[in-house]
């Protein structure tokens, strides 16, 4: 097992108002004014591709501060470099930041849904470019003392596969779905991480 002690320090700040810094407020306003203005130009889609990849992001969250919980270690830690850190793999920064992810990509993705991007759906493709994109980034966050994989297994191609993959191809694909299937997804998986949340973090105290 590779750095054990990133747990104990990520268990040490979990949701401690200690570590609070005044750029949480300005992040969040971003956040805030980037969906406002989404909104007022009617980019429904551009919203629900956004919207979904964050409902996306939280039940993997959720599901990695489960696996810390009966194993002992999480998959991932954020133990240091935070505002406020929400669960043992995730900081305030990075969910704002993944708040907006699949907003801002959606904008790459073609008019047609059906057009193809050396061969491959364009769809799929953005799928796989941004979740390749991410996935190597996530190399350097690992050499940061902010952003710790605990396993020797547990790298770049493991989070492609499990993580950013599902991330980003429900995304582009939310972006084209009636909206009434875009919304039940959305309030579904909402329904979910709100009823895991407060079971597990509040009532439990598992996470």
């Amino acid at each position: 097992m590779n750095n054990p002690e990133a747990t104990k320090a990520a268990l040490d700040i979990l949701r401690s108002a200690d570590t609070f810094q005044w750029h949480t407020i300005t992040l969040l306003a971003l956040v805030v004014y980037v969906y406002t203005n989404e909104i007022s130009k009617k980019n429904w889609k551009g919203v629900a591709a956004g919207l979904s990849l964050y409902m996306v992001h939280w039940f993997f969250e959720i599901g990695n501060a489960l696996v810390q919980h009966f194993s002992g270690h999480a998959l991932w830690t954020a133990p240091a470099g935070t505002s406020f850190l929400i669960l043992v793999g995730v900081s305030v920064e990075l969910s704002l930041m993944f708040s907006i992810a699949g907003l801002a990509l959606s904008k790459l993705l073609p008019p047609d849904p059906k057009a193809k991007v050396l061969g491959v759906n364009n769809r799929l493709f953005f799928a796989i470019f941004n979740a390749a994109f991410f996935s190597v980034f996530e190399i350097f966050l690992a050499k940061t003392p902010c952003f710790v994989w605990i396993y020797p297994w547990w790298g770049a191609f493991p989070v492609f596969v499990t993580v950013y993959i599902p991330f980003f191809v429900v995304s582009m694909f939310c972006h084209d779905w009636q909206p009434a299937t875009q919304r039940r997804f959305i309030g579904a998986m909402f329904a979910l991480n709100a009823a895991m949340f407060i079971t597990f973090a509040i009532f439990l105290r598992w996470i």
